[in-house]
């Protein structure tokens, strides 16, 4: 789970860098995207189901269950605007439906996901309760929400122009929201590496645990 949204996050940070898209091509470019959105639904995937056996056992198991069935259904929409966005130009007049429409309503998924996530959370108040492995994950995961969600404000076509709201707004954001995302999950892939029988051959039920809490 954590090595897809790893590689999925990798994806989403490199892509939006016009050094990228000017040295892979435009093409190539949008397909690192789409790549990028198709680990993210494996991660999401797993993680729903990591997160299913624990869905009734409280409420912190229930959390973990909303979070990652939200956000599962976040993916699949970036899947579909990533798609649509090989084949739509910026300037078509069907762009914002096809393309701006699915990537608005993944970051809305993504935003409610990681809500659940950090209201889930031991907390100080609205901080984060330091202590624990992965302490900082939720708020992390969070803040990277907050700023895909931001990047899908910035990315909307203007009808009278043709145009993106803010190019390097939603590029910035889109990078930015993938590293958070990106340290997440190298986070949880580095907790599970220093649990007890982590590369055992059966996978003990704390390093489960640990990993339906965080991406």
């Amino acid at each position: 789970m954590a090595g897809a949204f790893a590689i999925g996050a990798s994806c989403f940070l490199l892509a939006p860098f016009p050094g990228f898209a000017g040295l892979v091509g435009d093409r190539a470019d949008a397909i690192t995207f789409f790549v990028g959105s198709i680990f993210f639904t494996t991660g999401g995937g797993l993680q729903s189901a990591i997160a299913w056996p624990g869905r009734r056992t409280g409420s912190k198991g229930s959390a973990a269950w909303w979070a990652a069935i939200v956000q599962s259904a976040g993916t699949l929409f970036f899947n579909r605007s990533t798609f649509s966005a090989l084949e739509t130009a910026v300037s078509a007049a069907e762009y914002n439906r096809l393309v701006w429409r699915p990537d608005a309503l993944g970051s809305i998924c993504f935003l409610v996901s990681g809500a659940i996530a950090y209201a889930a959370s031991r907390r100080h108040g609205w901080r984060p309760a330091r202590g624990g492995s992965g302490w900082w994950q939720p708020a992390v995961n969070l803040l990277g929400c907050i700023f895909f969600g931001i990047a899908a404000l910035a990315g909307r076509v203007v009808p009278a122009t043709g145009s993106v709201v803010s190019l390097a707004a939603c590029n910035l954001n889109t990078s930015l929201g993938a590293a958070c995302f990106l340290a997440c999950a190298l986070g949880t892939l580095a907790a599970l590496r220093r649990a007890p029988g982590a590369g055992e051959a059966e996978s003990p039920p704390g390093a489960r645990k640990r990993a339906a809490s965080s991406r």
